[in-house]
């Protein structure tokens, strides 16, 4: 048996932008603050592998980002980077937890990321899994198209998911197998874990994932290339920018990305896509302690 199903994390609650937000704190006050952020379409009870071996050196706290997990959802359907950080700025604020080390997965990495740039006194250590964003080619191909464009098709995705209900899984089991279809990394452990953790039963007895539709789609203008390479190099702590093989995310070694760091090192894995923390548990963990102990 795992150590959080005998004793699992207390849920809390804070307040950002009037939003009831939830997050996971793992006890052990005593101990450095450590922040574990999620990705998109995901939730804070993904890093129960990762927090039940590190909770006794830890103090542990895992929050939802808006509209995902338990955390309430934008009532605009909006959701934007801004947003996102201001959340996180709330949360260590708010809780005392700075200076914080984070360790984030793809969105949450890109919203630790940009916080420690901003605040680069309020973070120890940073680890980032997948965490950099589109690629600088993607980014280049989205740059070219005109504002209009742009506009035009995220008023054309808002339209679309306004009129897009929840898809609703008559069992834990169909959500299950569809959970497992997602990440073929997983064990069916893990994937049912993750499961249980990522739907709410509606009231016809049917189950639907947790996160707000909305959060699938991305604002029509962001932070530009230079501007993002700006915060990253204003981050005064060591960074470790977590990669696996077989992933789509582009390696930031060798697109370049990685040079705009005072200190980052880019560690990739074998055998693990974008879920390096699911996929290679050990090793990533083995990898993190080392990173964190320095």
């Amino acid at each position: 048996m795992l150590d959080y199903e005998a004793s699992g994390p207390t849920s809390r609650v804070y307040f950002s932008q009037r939003l009831r937000l939830h997050y996971v704190d793992w006890g052990n006050p005593g101990a450095p603050p450590l922040i574990l952020l999620h990705g998109g379409r995901d939730h804070c009870r993904n890093w129960d592998w990762v927090a039940s071996r590190l909770r006794h050196e830890w103090h542990i706290i895992a929050p939802d980002l808006r509209g995902h997990g338990d955390s309430q959802w934008s009532p605009d359907g909006y959701y934007n980077m801004p947003g996102y950080i201001y959340d996180l700025a709330q949360l260590i604020h708010q809780q005392q937890l700075a200076p914080a080390t984070i360790v984030a997965h793809s969105l949450g990495g890109n919203i630790a990321l940009r916080y420690a740039g901003i605040f680069p006194q309020n973070v120890r250590r940073l680890v980032a899994i997948e965490g950099l964003g589109p690629s600088p080619k993607v980014l280049a191909e989205r740059g070219v198209k005109p504002i209009a464009t742009r506009m035009t098709r995220w008023v054309e995705l808002q339209r679309e998911l306004a009129g897009r209900l929840p898809r609703r899984y008559g069992s834990i089991e169909e959500a299950f197998k569809r959970m497992q279809e997602a990440n073929r990394h997983l064990s069916p452990e893990q994937a049912r874990h993750l499961t249980q953790h990522g739907v709410n039963q509606n009231e016809d007895g049917t189950y639907s994932w947790k996160f707000d539709n909305y959060v699938r789609v991305w604002p029509p203008y962001d932070l530009t290339q230079a501007e993002l390479e700006e915060l990253w190099a204003r981050i005064a702590c060591p960074t470790l920018l977590v990669y696996g093989k077989e992933s789509w995310a582009s390696n930031p070694a060798e697109d370049g990305r990685a040079a705009h760091f005072k200190s980052a090192e880019v560690v990739l894995f074998e055998k693990a896509g974008h879920w390096v923390h699911h996929d290679q548990l050990d090793a990533f963990l083995d990898t993190v302690r080392e990173f964190l102990a320095e």
